[in-house]
């Protein structure tokens, strides 16, 4: 699905709804818009786009990086010596 600048909401009364759920609920999936049911003029429910949940980082870099050295107790000295 291509990222919109910003989801339209569109408002349905319930009965269209239930006459066009497929039809309304494949816009909202590949539009990206807000679909706003509503029940005697108010509204009961809203039908939003899942988006994409964001890849988890755990792992992402592993046997792409090694380790050297002592990551835990590091010795800044040497570089606060040079640095000064």
């Amino acid at each position: 699905m291509a990222k919109h600048a910003r989801a339209k909401s569109h408002t349905v009364g319930v009965a269209e709804f239930k006459a066009r759920c497929l039809e309304l609920i494949d816009g909202v999936g590949t539009r990206g818009d807000e679909l706003v049911i509503t029940k005697r003029g108010k509204p009961v429910a809203k039908v939003v786009p899942i988006r994409p949940a964001a890849d988890d980082l755990k792992g992402a870099y592993a046997g792409r990086m090694r380790i050297v050295g002592d990551i835990v107790n590091v010795n800044w000295a040497d570089d606060w010596e040079a640095n000064r």
